[in-house]
């Protein structure tokens, strides 16, 4: 991981997973002092909740695509936000 950590929030789906491998990755080692691990432990959460929140979109984004009889996209529907 880099020293100047990019936003989580500004990080694409795949940025975010990528580097929570890498946090989960130091975590399993035990190879880091307690603060740093205390410190990659709060990232390593937060990188899961904001690529929940990306799954999440994108799944919602899926579901409103309406299908014709043929399987073809024919537009988008609203989404519920239960």
């Amino acid at each position: 991981m880099s020293e100047a950590q990019k936003p989580i929030e500004e990080m694409s789906f795949e940025d975010a997973m990528r580097e929570l491998e890498q946090v989960v990755g130091a975590l399993e080692r035990g190879d880091v002092a307690l603060d740093q691990s205390i410190a990659l432990y709060e990232r390593g959460a937060a990188l899961r909740a904001h690529c929940d929140q990306k799954l999440k979109a994108a799944e919602e984004k899926v579901a409103a695509i309406t299908l014709d009889a043929e399987g073809t996209p024919t537009g988008t529907r609203p989404v519920d936000a239960s």
